[in-house]
């Protein structure tokens, strides 16, 4: 595609080389490449084999597209906060996207019938309004509630669904195949980088003492805290990690709607031998904690 030639055209090496000497120069760096490989994964989404997709994606592959669409403007809003100095709303990203980088990667490893599975968990909290509705929710007599009960019932008689074919993921808890994320992401990455990564980034979410202690209090020297009300500053290491786990799930996505070539496959290597040179050097010029 043109637009994936025009992006990486700039990145010259003699470019490259002078941003690679200094801390500001990796800074300035950084928002660029990140900002590109954002609308690189944007453009992704939009690719289409005509001669397999004539118009668009079968619902066997659609919840794999959407959570890719999820993943690119997720690391947009990622792009957008570093290049704005916020640490910490980048923190609250970071979660959602590497679980979609990791359940995409799972659906597409995985058979029809996962993939089914995948659909049907998502009507787990649907049910349930479905059931406040017999029971005499008054919710469902107010414009709001009518709208989502029409709602509901609309993407249910689109997939053929009934209540009563929800059998299977109530046994399995509405857990994907009966499984916890920590067992999905051990498949796909490796258990290991569970703590430091999906671990730690779900305290973004949810809040813990730990976490506050990292961006919402500064400990004085008696012992006692005060509040820390200013943004953390946002660097190369809280995009780069980020960053490596998305290309896995783009590359296969390529792949599976047979649109992946040499083009594509230089471009993905491209993304993932940028970023880890950006990480390894800033680490390199880094003399702070």
């Amino acid at each position: 595609m043109e637009e994936f030639t025009e992006i990486i055209a700039k990145y010259q090496p003699d470019y490259i080389e002078r941003h690679f000497v200094s801390l500001e120069g990796l800074h300035e760096f950084s928002l660029q490449f990140f900002k590109d490989v954002a609308n690189i994964y944007d453009a992704m989404t939009r690719v289409r084999n005509v001669k397999r997709n004539p118009s668009g994606f079968s619902i066997d592959d659609a919840p794999v597209l959407g959570l890719l669409v999820r993943v690119s403007k997720l690391l947009k809003e990622c792009v957008k906060y570093h290049e704005l100095d916020n640490a910490e709303v980048i923190a609250n990203f970071e979660r959602p996207l590497l679980e979609a980088t990791t359940i995409a990667t799972y659906l597409m490893l995985n058979d029809k019938a996962v993939m089914e599975d995948y659909r049907k968990c998502s009507y787990k909290d649907r049910l349930r309004i479905l059931r406040e509705l017999k029971e005499g929710s008054v919710f469902f007599d107010t414009k709001a509630g009518k709208r989502l009960l029409a709602s509901v019932n609309d993407k249910m008689d689109f997939e053929g669904l009934t209540t009563d074919d929800f059998a299977e993921q109530k046994k399995n808890r509405w857990r994907l195949q009966g499984k916890s994320f920590r067992d999905i992401f051990a498949e796909i990455e490796h258990d290991a980088l569970y703590s430091a990564t999906y671990g730690m980034m779900s305290e973004s979410i949810h809040g813990s003492w730990n976490e506050s202690m990292d961006w919402g209090l500064v400990r004085n020297d008696d012992g006692t805290f005060s509040a820390f009300t200013d943004n953390h500053p946002a660097d190369i290491r809280y995009v780069t990690p980020i960053v490596k786990f998305t290309t896995k799930p783009y590359r296969l996505w390529l792949q599976r709607i047979d649109a992946y070539d040499e083009n594509f496959k230089g471009t993905m290597d491209w993304i993932e031998r940028v970023n880890d040179r950006l990480f390894h050097t800033f680490d390199a010029l880094y003399d702070g904690e």
